[in-house]
């Protein structure tokens, strides 16, 4: 799943172990996150959402048909 939580995370000018610790997760699972190995469950992207104040599809793009519509 393509997401932009490299993008947030840089514009707050937090480190991978920052928001790790504001998200209670490993800097390694950030790590994962934001290279797109690891799908976060739906309550923490909830969590990561409410942090960076945008909507999860906002951050969280799972490459589905009404995403390609948009482009």
């Amino acid at each position: 799943m393509h997401n932009r939580l490299k993008e947030l995370r840089a514009h707050h000018g937090w480190s991978q172990a920052v928001l790790g610790e504001q998200l209670d997760i490993s800097r390694q699972s950030v790590n994962a996150i934001e290279t797109g190995r690891y799908d976060p469950s739906l309550p923490l992207a909830f969590k990561i959402a409410r942090l960076f104040g945008e909507p999860i599809e906002a951050i969280f793009d799972d490459g589905g048909a009404a995403s390609k519509a948009a482009e």
